[in-house]
């Protein structure tokens, strides 16, 4: 692996397919060369590209599972049973959260009926976990909706059923050689599957349940207004904005700079942001590292509950919480990436090494992805980063283009005690004492690969 950039130059398209489409679309032929590299080359392709519509999404019933998880909260819902949702707690998660938190309360399941959990990153980990099957048991949920979570959740999802709870999981991270024995799984990336677009968020997986939903109650339109969680989510999760990705932030997008609810619209204006001026750019670099930043340091069901918070009073005492965690953040951050490049210019070969593998007991396990990421940005080599929280090293691994993370750490996964992500990036849990094993390990099927 190099650090070099090797640009490939297209060939330019046809001159005539360029005169015509610029006709037809009225744009100038620039536009029109841009748009047909981007495989827009006909005039409706150039319509659903700039002007996209719900009309243009995927029948979510395409998705595999998906019967069975409408059936269940159907079910649900016409008796009144008790749901826990289960988020991550990043933007994907906790807009996931909230989405489906607000959609069964407007599908009518009373506030006594359904609460949200998402996991302290510090005490219970990454995923499904214990404390929240606790949790909603002690509730007396019945059903459990996992959100951007849950594929590789084997044994939780067994406990859970122990436990008398059906779990629906909405996930779009790389399944296991085992699927969890969830009374539905939904996952685009599953094996088999035959829903057409594989690179929705886990959030997106979530909007095609509450499309799907909405659909079988005959209640066509009610799933549109939620698209501005997705937008959230997408955008913040980096993940690609095509097909359906890029329709649904573009309408959720007009969306929030129309209507914002009173959650958001606090937290655009303490970030400084202009309303009704809100761009993509600005979700990922702005509002995303807030929305992230209380689940880095502390409780991230309080972004939950900003993003479902319809007081604007309260919303605007919450977001100033996240304002101030984020600053926070933003401070720790920084002492880490410092230390963090010391390490890699005084003991790693960058030039050589085909990845940085990082360990310091003190760095705090909510920056360490941000900084792993700022290294991989510095020296672009796939970067892994850990922390020991009680006793085992958790950590967050980012990668580069062409080096697919998620399968590096599956040809070590003998050495970890958990592992869990897509391409290029992931999150794993190692025992202490085979740190140096793994690292062995990893370093030289990195250079061989």
């Amino acid at each position: 692996m190099t650090r070099e950039h090797r640009w490939k130059v297209a060939p330019p398209p046809d001159p005539a397919l360029v005169t015509q489409l610029s006709k037809e679309i009225n744009v100038s032929e620039t536009i029109a060369r841009i748009l047909i590299h981007r495989g827009i080359d006909s005039y409706d392709k150039a319509k659903n590209y700039i002007r996209p519509a719900f009309s243009l999404l995927h029948d979510p019933f395409l998705m595999d599972g998906m019967d069975r998880a409408v059936e269940r909260l159907q079910r649900a819902l016409d008796q009144q049973e008790k749901l826990l949702i289960f988020g991550d707690y990043d933007v994907d998660g906790t807009n996931g959260a909230a989405m489906l938190y607000l959609y069964f309360r407007h599908l009518g399941l009373s506030p006594g009926n359904i609460i949200y959990h998402i996991p302290d990153r510090i005490k219970e980990g990454y995923g499904i976990s214990k404390e929240g099957i606790h949790r909603a048991k002690e509730f007396g949920a019945s059903v459990m909706v996992a959100i951007d979570c849950g594929i590789t959740a084997i044994e939780q999802v067994r406990y859970a059923r122990s436990q008398g709870i059906d779990v629906i999981i909405c996930d779009h991270h790389e399944p296991g050689e085992e699927l969890p024995d969830a009374y539905a799984v939904l996952d685009p990336l599953k094996p088999g599957d035959q829903y057409p677009f594989k690179h929705l968020c886990g959030c997106g997986v979530g909007f095609k349940l509450v499309e799907a939903l909405a659909r079988r109650r005959g209640d066509e339109n009610s799933f549109h207004s939620f698209a501005d969680f997705v937008t959230l989510a997408t955008t913040a999760d980096i993940v690609p904005l095509i097909g359906e990705n890029r329709t649904l932030v573009k309408i959720g997008l007009d969306q929030i700079n129309k209507t914002p609810r009173p959650g958001l619209k606090a937290l655009i204006e303490s970030s400084g942001l202009t309303l009704g001026k809100l761009t993509a750019g600005q979700i990922v670099f702005v509002i995303a590292p807030r929305n992230n930043a209380v689940g880095r340091l502390g409780d991230a069901m309080r972004a939950v509950k900003l993003l479902t918070c319809e007081d604007p009073y309260a919303a605007s005492d919450l977001a100033k919480v996240l304002e101030d965690e984020n600053r926070n953040r933003r401070k720790i951050d920084e002492e880490t990436f410092i230390h963090a490049q010391e390490l890699v210019e005084n003991y790693l070969d960058v030039e050589n090494d085909a990845a940085i593998i990082l360990h310091q007991e003190q760095w705090h396990p909510g920056v360490i992805g941000i900084v792993a990421s700022r290294l991989v940005e510095k020296y672009y080599r796939p970067t892994i980063m850990m922390t020991t929280v009680n006793g085992v090293a958790r950590g967050s691994a980012r990668s580069v283009a062409g080096f697919d993370i998620y399968q590096a750490l599956k040809r070590v996964e003998d050495k970890l005690l958990q592992f869990g992500g897509h391409k290029y990036a992931a999150g794993l849990a190692v025992d202490v004492s085979r740190i140096d094993e793994f690292v062995r390990h990893l370093t030289l099927w990195s250079r061989n690969s």
